[in-house]
């Protein structure tokens, strides 16, 4: 893990991981929204600089960068892991939310995918950058995969092994 984090550059050249990818810009021609689907079916939906969601192939939540926290599945719940830093080492500290934070925590991040489509569509808009070039169903498939994210039942993907 990095000692620590910085602003990507151009998270768009940087997520070569995602082979189908695009991003919208904001009317100030700063990035606003990179979606893009690794080779597996995962998605990844990155909201500005602080707002991260990935998902796997059955629209199943795996992780989550939310105001500067990193979450992970443990399959029945979400733990929020904190990065506790020495001048030797950084650990994660790890802390499991309870139900009603799960369910505010679900809820927020369906209504910010909801946002993301009523932005992108009410503007009709296109990407600034696409991945393949010019892919004219991205939209139309993010819309499609927000769908299956809101049904998903489980809606959190199993759980994400820790590496030692």
């Amino acid at each position: 893990m990095a000692r620590h984090e910085a602003d990507r550059e151009d998270l768009f050249a940087e997520a070569r991981a995602l082979v189908r990818r695009a991003e919208w810009l904001n009317v100030a021609g700063r990035p606003l929204t990179l979606v893009g689907w690794r080779s597996t079916g995962w998605l990844s939906i990155y909201l500005g600089p602080d707002l991260m969601y990935q998902f796997d192939a059955g629209g199943r939540l795996r992780r989550a960068y939310v105001a500067g926290e990193l979450y992970r599945s443990q399959g029945d719940t979400l733990a929020r892991l904190n990065r506790e830093r020495t001048a030797a080492e950084t650990t994660l500290v790890r802390y499991d939310l309870d139900t009603t934070q799960l369910s505010e925590f679900r809820q927020q991040m369906l209504n910010d995918l909801s946002q993301l489509l009523v932005n992108l569509t009410a503007s009709n808009v296109a990407p600034e950058r696409c991945e393949p070039v010019d892919d004219p169903a991205i939209l139309d498939d993010l819309q499609r995969a927000c769908q299956q994210i809101s049904i998903a039942d489980p809606w959190l993907a199993p759980a994400i092994a820790v590496r030692r």
